[in-house]
């Protein structure tokens, strides 16, 4: 396997900086922005010698290349100097509108009841419960806040309390590479059990006796692949190893039935997967596989009334089909079919109770809920009146629940939490999401409109605006994207975003092929050898708006992170004038250095996304569009890049090679901006205040690079 992790270095030199300032100056002045040496390396493939002048940067313990990623930021500092005060408005104006003080909706499990609350000045939630009754006292589980102090980075993964309420197993991060410690908290005395898994994947199931707990841990590449079984009590390096999975493309999580009968372990590549089912009051049995993985075929299971119920594509069924099959004898040929397939329909998952089977699934790119009688097969549809919104399935995780829980948002409408009666569908509030200082959604509107793709195929893309916005073309608007994985870009609101909407910006939303928008075909059609239609649908919607005068190039955004980064960095090398302003987020932008490499996080895992350059076919397609070989010596927009020196999913090096190259060939003068957090990961900043001033940043680059400066 080929591999770029190796360096010849010319005459010794690793790093060049030409003048990067740590104070202002004036802007008819410019800064010198950091310059990256150039060291040439070569690597041969498919019998062509390939040059990355800025590989280097991978050594991340080279202190050259910290210096490097320093220097950027003092210099990214510098010139968003004039916005400082525009950026302490803009979170002023994000913190006006949140409700510090608040509490999620209590879930109920058995006789408990759990919940969150947020306190003011505070970063982390706080987690809760009462017994019996709403009106019984509160007892306070764990707090986020004191967990996170000292430390620069803090996230809780699973939070999973034990069966009979007296354990809580808890995860956490604390540098944003993903790499989760378990800890085992007694609720009785609030004392932590000296039980402790390291090097773990953060997902976490208890079986039925409460003692008996199942954990993924990760290897090299950061895969989840391997299943431990651990008993309370005993040193971790004694658990049970119960699976290994030894197909790099291949990764395990666990998990639980909803009726809590059973544990399923889940084994899954991009196209294929395979589930083992455990009774969860015999953790010390053998797991067993219901259907073996077969190439392009993907199930998942759920459980209730003695029977599995299993969501596949197998077949012609690209959209997926709901089975079920008795629990003892689940054999494919005993298999009944309970939902066909339908092409226009995207099956996208299931809830169970009593008596009643729910179903979420996705037409035209919105989502839709009915209730199915399991026995007559007789269905009820939720509905709602808005044209652009978003729903998904909350949680209720008791079968005898007499009420469906479901979040409701649109990019008007704060997030809602709706019980639905299963019987008569009449819908309860339970939570209207509060948005303070002043927020009238009577002075916005949505829109669903459609842009004709290069081959004809209509694309949606969803708006949201000010009522008092004319189509004049002189509109503000930036534009969101994301084509990849099946995933949807749904819209929902935004409260951050009104201080973009009050300033009269358009914010569009394209729901690009490679994205799940329009179901399975939609994501199959924009990747690997399709996946260029990801970048001319964004192009194509771009354009439209134009056209249909919502906006103008000159004061045209557009915004992407993660793989929506490498849409944001392929499109500016296609349409270098197409927008004035570009903000790639922890982009994925150098996609074949990347994808030869499987000993970093996802590489394996993804061939089926991207590709395989280590195959000719696929190496020749992806060096068609991969940002990073396809920068040209052309004007770029003013481009902000951000990246987190501790990302396990974009390494830091992308981003930061990106951007020296970036800044060896551009012809303008438009600013170019690489902002590393050098205490995070994919996500950025943890704590909610810490995001908040990140997109104050990023906001007030948009704005200042506009002109518009209050």
């Amino acid at each position: 396997m080929l591999r770029y992790n190796r360096v010849w270095l010319v005459s010794g030199l690793l790093f060049f900086m030409s003048g990067y300032a740590c104070g202002w100056r004036h802007e008819d002045a410019p800064i010198p922005s950091p310059r990256a040496a150039r060291v040439e390396t070569a690597v041969s493939i498919h019998g062509e010698q390939l040059s990355d002048p800025y590989a280097w940067l991978r050594q991340r313990d080279n202190p050259k290349v910290m210096e490097y990623l320093k220097a950027e930021n003092a210099y990214t500092e510098a010139m968003m100097k004039p916005t400082s005060g525009l950026q302490e408005k803009l979170f002023s104006e994000f913190k006006s509108r949140l409700k510090e003080d608040d509490l999620s909706v209590p879930t109920q499990v058995d006789d408990y009841y759990y919940y969150t609350r947020t306190l003011p000045e505070k970063q982390y939630p706080l987690y809760y419960r009462k017994k019996g009754s709403l009106d019984a006292p509160e007892e306070l589980l764990l707090d986020g806040n004191q967990l996170a102090q000292g430390k620069p980075f803090f996230q809780i993964g699973t939070f999973a309390v034990s069966p009979n309420h007296q354990l809580l197993a808890y995860a956490i991060d604390v540098s944003g590479n993903e790499l989760y410690t378990i800890y085992i908290k007694n609720l009785a005395n609030g004392q932590l059990l000296r039980d402790q898994m390291v090097n773990t994947a953060g997902d976490v199931e208890w079986a039925n006796d409460s003692k008996t707990l199942f954990y993924t841990t990760l290897d090299d590449a950061h895969r989840a692949h391997k299943l431990f079984r651990h008993v309370l009590g005993q040193p971790a390096m004694m658990d049970a190893q119960i699976y290994h999975e030894p197909d790099e493309m291949f990764s395990v999580t666990i998990s639980r039935s909803k009726d809590r009968r059973y544990l399923f372990l889940h084994v899954g590549s991009m196209t294929s997967s395979e589930v083992h089912y455990l009774l969860a009051e015999q953790p010390t049995q053998p797991f067993q596989l219901l259907f073996p993985r077969t190439k392009d075929v993907e199930y998942t299971l759920e459980h209730a009334h003695n029977q599995f119920y299993i969501l596949t594509n197998e077949g012609d069924a690209k959209n997926f089909k709901l089975l079920a099959v008795d629990d003892q004898k689940p054999s494919r040929q005993a298999c009944r079919e309970l939902i066909p397939h339908r092409k226009q329909v995207h099956l996208e998952s299931i809830d169970l109770f009593d008596h009643h089977l729910v179903v979420l699934e996705r037409t035209e790119g919105t989502r839709g809920i009915r209730v199915i009688d399991p026995k007559t097969m007789q269905d009820k549809t939720i509905t709602f009146q808005e044209q652009v919104h978003t729903i998904s399935l909350g949680s209720m995780p008791n079968l005898n629940s007499p009420a469906l829980r479901l979040v409701y948002t649109s990019p008007t409408t704060p997030y809602k939490v709706i019980d639905v009666n299963l019987n008569t569908l009449e819908q309860t509030v339970r939570k209207q999401r509060e948005v303070l200082g002043g927020y009238n959604p009577k002075r916005y509107q949505t829109e669903r409109i459609w842009a004709t793709a290069t081959d004809g195929v209509k694309i949606p893309i969803s708006l949201v605006y000010r009522t008092d916005v004319k189509k004049d073309g002189s509109n503000p608007t930036l534009l969101l994207g994301y084509g990849a994985y099946g995933i949807s870009s749904d819209p929902g609101f935004d409260s951050e975003a009104v201080s973009l909407l009050d300033r009269g910006f358009i914010v569009a939303t394209a729901h690009i092929r490679g994205g799940g928008d329009m179901g399975r075909y939609w994501h199959e059609d924009g990747k690997l050898q399709k996946k260029m239609n990801t970048f001319t649908d964004f192009i194509a919607c771009a354009k439209h708006l134009i056209q249909e005068k919502y906006t103008c190039s000159e004061k045209l955004a557009c915004m992407g992170g993660s793989a929506g980064g490498l849409l944001i960095g392929a499109v500016i090398n296609m349409e270098p004038k197409l927008f004035h302003i570009a903000v790639a987020e922890v982009p994925f932008v150098d996609v074949i250095n990347t994808m030869l490499d499987a000993s970093l996080p996802l590489t394996a895992g993804e061939w089926d996304e991207w590709g395989d350059p280590r195959k000719k076919a696929d190496f020749d397609y992806i060096r068609t569009y991969s940002p990073y070989d396809n920068v040209k010596k052309q004007p770029y927009p003013n481009l902000l890049v951000t990246a987190g020196l501790n990302d396990p999913r974009v390494s830091y090096w992308e981003p930061a090679k990106w951007t020296a190259r970036l800044r060896e060939m551009k012809t303008n003068a438009n600013w170019l901006l690489l902002k590393t957090n050098l205490s995070a990961g994919h996500g950025g900043a943890s704590g909610r205040y810490e995001a908040m001033h990140e997109q104050a940043f990023i906001y007030a680059f948009l704005l200042h690079r506009l002109g518009i400066h209050e």
